[in-house]
């Protein structure tokens, strides 16, 4: 650290020779000190978390356009609350491969709040989280995360998996297609179309999903969810009743602030909820890359059910 400190110290004097310079008569009659210290002000690096106002292209029919290939930068698919970095499972021969990063948690005040027995299933589920039960039994679910076996990841998690994603609009849907086991979800945006259920014909990973705008921002509301996803690798879950609202604003070209309020009345005391940014990828020829895992958790599912050549 004390080098460090050496190192940046002269940067400081040169900085403060020039901001001294500006005060001097030689900067108010445009000297090139002055000229530089303008323009340093006009190219301010802005402050993290803050946009200028900012209004995004729209459709042909008057609607602000998300379409683009989009992905968070965040580590909450390991824990949405704030985390150390982890060995992960096997660290006697994966090493720092299997090792999971340290991050800061995406919950709006730190901390989900959970009932009482819901906090201790919480727990039990990240002390079960590689334990994988794969039978005709009805409580299969209760152990292994979901992302492990390759299930869809729910709603919001599927947001923030190190993984990008699609936005896909249209004037009457809007379609989400992840990376990710080749989740997709389908928003419904039209309130006047007849043949579109209002609640779910029936529970799904994830979720039933209906649309519509509040000026810039796109409101997504979701229910019909099956019990069985989890927000995170850390077991934070919930139950049949979860409903999730998510607001998709875009505040740059570049970024979409993303937020989602959690309500479950069977886990948590109140809703609470989660918010970070959304980054546009802009490398050339963008595209989605296939990540079927399903070949990937075959031996882990079903290798007590392969047949074994003989020894």
């Amino acid at each position: 650290m004390r080098l460090y400190f050496r190192n940046i110290v002269p940067g400081f004097a040169v900085a403060a020779v020039l901001v001294l310079s500006a005060g001097s008569p030689a900067a108010a009659q445009g000297s090139p000190a002055a000229v530089q210290t303008s323009a340093a002000a006009q190219n301010k690096i802005p402050t993290p978390g803050q946009f200028p106002a900012y209004k995004a292209p729209h459709t042909a029919d008057g609607k602000p356009d998300f379409s683009g290939i989009w992905q968070a930068f965040v580590t909450a698919d390991i824990d949405v609350q704030d985390h150390d970095a982890q060995a992960g499972p096997h660290p006697d021969f994966m090493g720092a491969y299997g090792a999971w990063p340290g991050g800061q948690g995406i919950v709006e005040g730190g901390e989900i709040p959970y009932k009482p027995e819901a906090l201790a299933q919480k727990k039990a589920n990240a002390d079960k989280r590689m334990v994988v039960n794969i039978t005709s039994d009805p409580h299969r679910h209760d152990t292994g995360d979901p992302e492990l076996k390759c299930y869809n990841p729910g709603v919001p998690r599927a947001n923030y998996m190190p993984f990008p994603f699609q936005i896909i609009q249209g004037t009457d849907t809007v379609l989400f297609s992840y990376e990710f086991a080749r989740s997709v979800r389908t928003i419904y945006m039209n309130p006047n179309d007849k043949t579109i259920p209002k609640d779910a014909p029936a529970d799904s990973w994830m979720g039933w999903s209906h649309g519509h705008f509040e000026g810039e921002t796109l409101v997504i509301d979701t229910t019909g969810f099956v019990p069985y996803t989890w927000f995170d690798r850390a077991g934070d879950y919930h139950s049949d009743a979860l409903h999730v609202v998510e607001r998709y604003t875009q505040v740059s070209p570049y970024h979409i602030m993303y937020e989602a309020t959690i309500e479950d009345p069977n886990v948590f005391t109140r809703p609470w909820k989660v918010s970070f940014p959304l980054y546009r990828r802009m490398e050339k020829n963008i595209q989605l890359v296939d990540f079927n895992c399903t070949e990937f958790v075959l031996d882990l599912l079903y290798g007590q059910y392969s047949k074994r050549p003989s020894k």
